[in-house]
């Protein structure tokens, strides 16, 4: 019994550090007594130690401060209080909590060597590489206690309970909720920079449908993948700063610590922690060799105080192998997260946690270009129903009880009739729509709106829905505007014919109430509403909406991964639903004869290419995972006069370019330029309208001081800059570095002109006015209020001739960021 015990003890310490002014002490190491087991503490002075060994003395040091050791009274010792005084003794001090030499330092001479010698290790050293990977995903609840389980949510639910684990980083208990696995292969070229990963075999928990990567794909988006020897690690959209960057010395202070032999190879164990707070950084240590240069193992715990949201702490832990004298191979990479709405210790929360494992390299095998091509749409069910003996066979490493029960509870869990019900609560208000067998009602934001023409107005919707990967969909609404006293609809079929290459043909029909000119780009949707159409919150008078009856016969086909091209054939009615608006034109070239209604017949051309786009799903709709790529649309638009009796002959060319691009430390910066013009008469309807901003609410590509139909072009070119420093200024100004505000600046501009022509054929009535030196505006805000918000003020700087111009607005936006 006494042997038993021994074995399967661990020993488990936390605490604070402090000094005798009872002050957080930062930094500071804490190890057990004669090993090499220890971490370090935060910059709250807070830490937590675990080993699987029984061991009774920790020992806590800082240089300058007098070495402490602590006798344990058990193997579990909790919120200890410890006290370091000041080692007066010492004659050169070096402080690991305050800012480290950056000269005649020798940690920073061996991170120069890491510098030369980076691009000579690892896989980077090989023309071609092939391995196979691993990867196992988990979440887990965490701050598991007795008033947690006593929950009356869980009543009917105890089972779940029997699951609960200890956090060997936090110490934390945790409940595990899900677990994804998979197994693929990975193929590079560095010669010809391709990459390519094949997927073998993935399982997850059994939530969602087992019979897509749903799942798989958000999962890979949110755990990105990083090398350590980048100067930027990006995770949840931030670049933190890597340790081994060349610009490390700046943020971080670094001490060489310790030097030892690790697998007959004689490594240097350098500390680092940040310079200041609030900043994207990390804490921790590696181990590097004294030959190659190349790190054999590497911590890292994300700073308290960095400015990022619901997320709590960041832990990563990686180890490289050894393959010979001069190759250093990663063998094993875990990250865990804590996700959390506040940063509070004893909140609850979810962690994260991803474990990868690679094994059985190979190296300069080189494959042809086509090997390295992206597949467009290609599912393979059975990677998804492997049985569990393949599992079995072919995982890395076993799961430990835990993990192994997780599958089972799941299952179990999603009996309960009281979890059935808040699952399907959580999954109408993710999506939307209300699930009905195949049918989903919905979307249900959408189902009450108002504006000035329609007053208040009703809209029910739906579509069938059968899966994320159906093959055909047919969708549609209906709406009544209880101020017209008019009912609207529409209706949209399409079928995918071809799933390799998404071979798409659409067909739809909408009549509607919209407000016209809120977009540059021209769009067929036929079921999209634009935000301006409703008027809950808005300014001025919004009375500029038109009565649109679209008809709309599509095809849609993308050859290559997220290149799409795709032709409309399209018949549309526009007239004024307003009795002060007009879209009145002259008929006839005396001008003397009007109409007011545009019967217009359109053949339409597009190509989209939209690389590093992240797609979820195989069906004929498909969800985007986010916006964080670069964009390049060409639309060409033909009118076909006499078609379906349509009026007007003319040629439309489009073009918009979008550009996210993260600057290291200082942000993201996101420009978006669009150019277009119209060949050919046209009226008003037709007309490219600057798209204005009369809500109170930031809206992407608009103008926040102009209003609707206040620049009107048939030729056009448009700039919009905006840079989001993520609290890189705030972060140094002590009084305003707690609050994680995030700073914003931008500026808009656009340069039109209208033909003569088309000057001549108005007779709506209104002015068309395009100054002759364009229109720009600037703003600047403050984001990441409370987490969720942000307020931007903006400036007119130009076409200030208008009546009623606004020089100054302030907008609203709200959202979930990191």
């Amino acid at each position: 019994m006494l042997f038993s015990t021994l074995t399967f003890s661990q020993t488990k310490v936390s605490g604070v550090v402090i000094d005798e002014k009872n002050n957080p002490i930062s930094y500071s190491t804490i190890a057990f007594k004669n090993s090499a087991e220890g971490v370090m503490t935060d910059e709250n002075g807070k830490f937590y130690l675990e080993s699987k060994k029984n061991y009774s003395i920790i020992v806590i040091s800082n240089l300058g401060y007098k070495s402490k050791e602590i006798t344990l009274t058990g193997i579990h010792n909790y919120d200890l209080k410890i006290t370091l005084a000041t080692d007066n003794e010492i004659e050169e001090v070096k402080i690991y909590s305050g800012k480290t030499s950056k000269k005649n330092n020798p940690a920073i001479d061996i991170l120069r060597k890491i510098w030369e010698r980076k691009k000579k290790n690892g896989l980077r050293q090989f023309d071609q590489y092939h391995y196979e990977k691993y990867e196992k995903i988990e979440f887990d609840i965490n701050s598991i206690d007795s008033t947690f389980m006593k929950n009356k949510v869980f009543k009917g639910m105890e089972f779940i309970f029997k699951h609960v684990d200890t956090s060997g980083i936090t110490g934390k208990n945790y409940l595990p909720i899900f677990i994804n696995e998979t197994i693929s292969e990975v193929y590079s070229d560095n010669v010809n920079k391709k990459d390519k990963e094949i997927l073998k075999a993935n399982k997850y928990s059994g939530f969602g449908n087992a019979n897509n990567d749903g799942v798989n794909a958000f999962l890979k988006d949110l755990y990105a993948e990083y090398d350590i020897y980048n100067n930027y690690l990006k995770f949840f959209d931030k670049d933190f700063v890597s340790p081994l960057s060349r610009t490390g010395i700046q943020v971080y202070n670094y001490v060489l610590a310790d030097s030892t032999f690790i697998d007959k190879k004689w490594c240097y164990n350098i500390v680092y922690y940040p310079r200041r707070k609030n900043e994207l950084t990390f804490k921790g240590d590696f181990w590097v060799n004294d030959s190659t240069f190349a790190i054999k193992s590497i911590n890292l715990e994300a700073s308290k105080s960095a400015n990022i949201n619901w997320v709590r702490d960041i832990y990563i832990e990686q180890e490289f192998d050894v393959l010979n004298d001069s190759v250093f191979l990663l063998k094993r990479d875990h990250m865990m997260t804590d996700f959390a709405l506040t940063k509070k210790e004893k909140s609850s929360g979810m962690y994260g946690k991803r474990t990868t494992l690679f094994k059985n390299h190979d190296f300069n095998t080189k494959k042809d270009e086509k090997f390295y091509r992206e597949t467009v749409n290609e599912f393979d069910k059975e990677v998804y129903t492997k049985s569990e003996e393949y599992w079995n066979e072919n995982r890395f490493e076993s799961l430990n009880s835990n993990e192994k029960g997780i599958y089972q509870m799941l299952d179990t869990l999603k009996t309960v009739p009281k979890f059935k019900r808040f699952y399907n609560l959580v999954s109408i208000l993710g999506s939307g729509y209300v699930q009905v067998k195949n049918f989903d009602i919905g979307p249900l934001f959408s189902t009450i709106g108002f504006n000035d023409v329609e007053g208040y107005r009703i809209r029910l919707g739906g579509r069938t829905y059968f899966g994320p990967n159906d093959q055909w969909r047919v969708q549609g609404y209906t709406a009544y505007g209880f101020k017209d006293q008019k009912f609207k609809y529409g209706i949209l079929g399409k079928y995918m014919f071809n799933k390799k290459n998404r071979f798409i043909v659409s067909l739809g029909n909408r009549r509607d109430v919209e407000q016209m000119g809120v977009s540059l780009t021209t769009s067929n949707d036929v079921l999209g509403r634009s935000f301006a159409s409703s008027s809950y919150f808005s300014s001025g008078i919004n009375d500029k909406l038109t009565h649109v009856n679209l008809t709309t016969l599509g095809f849609e086909i993308e050859p290559v991964k997220n290149l799409v091209f795709q032709s409309t054939l399209s018949y549309r009615t526009l007239e004024s639903a307003s009795s002060t608006f007009k879209l009145d034109y002259f008929a006839d070239a005396n001008r003397t004869i009007t109409a007011n209604k545009v019967r217009q017949s359109e053949i339409n051309f597009m190509i989209d290419y939209t690389p590093n786009r992240k797609m979820v799903g195989y069906g004929v709709d498909r969800i985007e995972v986010d916006l964080n790529y670069p964009r390049f649309f060409v639309n060409y638009s033909q009118g076909l006069k006499g078609v379906l009796d349509s009026d007007f002959s003319y040629s439309k060319l489009q073009l918009f370019y979008r550009q996210p691009l993260l600057i290291g430390g200082f942000g993201r910066l996101f420009t978006t330029i669009e150019v277009g013009k119209t060949f050919g008469t046209v009226p008003l309807g037709l007309m490219g309208i600057i798209p204005g901003n009369q809500s109170y609410f930031i809206i992407d590509n608009t103008y926040n001081l102009l209003n609707y139909y206040d620049f009107v072009a048939d030729q056009y070119s448009s700039l919009h800059i905006e840079h989001n420093f993520n609290g890189r200024l705030f972060s140094r100004v002590p009084m305003l570095r707690k609050l994680n505000w995030r700073e914003i600046i931008g500026f808009k501009a656009v340069y039109g002109s209208i033909s003569s022509e088309n000057k001549a054929i108005n007779a709506s009535g209104l002015n068309y006015i395009a100054p002759v030196d364009g229109y720009f505006e600037y703003h600047a805000g403050i984001g990441n209020i409370f987490k969720v918000a942000r307020i931007d003020c903006a400036w007119r700087g130009s076409y200030f001739d208008l009546p009623d111009a606004r020089k100054f607005t302030i907008r609203l936006g709200f959202g979930f960021y990191f």
